[in-house]
């Protein structure tokens, strides 16, 4: 979550073909070996050009630690660079929890797919009916909540909301209090006619999703989907202000003077609710990525699919190869999301034809430009991850 267009996520198309930086590479057995999945390990060759990616790359962005994992027909491989925390000394572990930001919303979306398959409600339903008082309320449906083609702002734009937060970083915010702040906004285009990544849209899913079912949403992710996928390092971390040993240890500059960075760690995820608060680690993200790319015990079929068709690429910024659809982004076959929250940053993508998957955590959200573009850290990861696997 990037605050004024920088607080948590945005899927937009990270363009970075190579990165090259010095510092000498290390790879992490320890870390590889102990990862929860049973294939092979990948050719040594390949393990150290992953290996590569994830030492240059943090060494030209600066953040201090990565975990990361690639799994292919080819094996799986799982390696570590830096350390867990600035002025720790300690490496990441696969073990680490970390706050996944964005991610959380491809969690929102597939309970709010859920309810639809069970005829709970229907994606044609305006939010009004759920919300009054939005911009686009009376005619925004929740489908347009869920592909960002609402036109509803985001409350990251409300320099109220910003200044707040910061002041306070620790502050339990209700999620009334985040949606009230756009209603005194204009509504950024007419439904359907545009397209703008707004954290409002999902906070405002997770409002349904509780009103529906008359439940906290924590208990909604605890039932729904951690507990049946196993997924048992992962939680909903709703106004706490905590998160669970071991972790990395989030480092933001975000609202800083300049080269200043200050420990995140503990801000109040409150701040995102269902568009960002979510808990995980490595292996339960690797579960939950299996889950969200084919639907198993999460979704039937039909469901999956209308999941999978509900890409938006028509509208611009997205393109043919680049869209945005219910909770989930395509970017030039690259399926997934990724997530951003200050002091972490995160990404889970999944390519079908190539049937890898790529996992990226990091303990910071600093950009760094690449070719005169600012980029995130783990999106970053991830593109050298790709051209890696070739």
């Amino acid at each position: 979550m990037k605050i004024k267009k920088r607080v948590l996520a945005v899927v937009t198309a990270v363009a970075i073909v190579s990165l090259v930086a010095g510092g000498c590479s290390s790879s992490n057995d320890d870390a590889a070996a102990s990862s929860s999945s049973a294939a092979p390990a990948v050719a040594a060759d390949k393990a150290a050009q992953f290996q590569q990616v994830l030492d240059d790359t943090r060494a030209k962005a600066g953040f201090p630690g990565v975990i990361a994992q690639v799994t292919s027909p080819e094996g799986t491989w799982t390696g570590t660079s830096g350390v867990v925390g600035e002025g720790k000394t300690e490496p990441p572990t696969v073990s680490d929890k970390t706050r996944i930001g964005s991610l959380t919303k491809t969690m929102t979306a597939t309970v709010l797919l859920q309810l639809v398959q069970e005829g709970k409600l229907s994606l044609d339903t305006p939010i009004g009916e759920y919300v009054p008082g939005l911009p686009n309320g009376d005619l925004a449906t929740l489908a347009q909540l869920a592909d960002m083609t609402s036109g509803i702002p985001s409350y990251t734009e409300s320099d109220a909301v910003v200044t707040k937060y910061f002041a306070d970083p620790e502050y339990d915010w209700p999620p009334q209090e985040l949606v009230d702040a756009v209603k005194p906004l204009p509504a950024d285009f007419a439904p359907g006619q545009g397209w703008s990544y707004s954290n409002t849209n999902y906070v405002l899913l997770g409002m349904v999703i509780e009103q529906v079912l008359d439940q906290p949403i924590a208990e909604v992710f605890e039932s729904r989907l951690f507990k049946p996928l196993g997924m048992s390092d992962t939680t909903f971390a709703g106004g706490s202000t905590e998160i669970g040993d071991p972790h990395m240890d989030g480092m933001t500059n975000q609202n800083q003077p300049p080269g200043r960075n200050v420990d995140s760690t503990h801000w109040n995820p409150s701040f995102a609710f269902t568009a960002g608060a979510v808990i995980s680690t490595l292996d339960d993200l690797k579960k939950w990525g299996h889950a969200l790319f084919t639907g198993d015990g999460v979704l039937d079929e039909a469901t999956q699919q209308l999941r999978r068709d509900s890409i938006v690429r028509d509208i611009p910024p997205n393109t043919a190869t680049l869209g945005y659809g219910f909770g989930i982004g395509d970017r030039n076959g690259w399926w997934g999301h990724d997530g951003d929250i200050p002091g972490y940053n995160s990404v889970l993508f999944h390519n079908y034809d190539a049937d890898t998957t790529i996992i990226v955590l990091t303990n910071s959200d600093n950009t760094f430009s690449v070719d005169g573009k600012d980029v995130f850290p783990a999106p970053a990861v991830s593109a050298g991850l790709q051209a890696a696997v070739g």
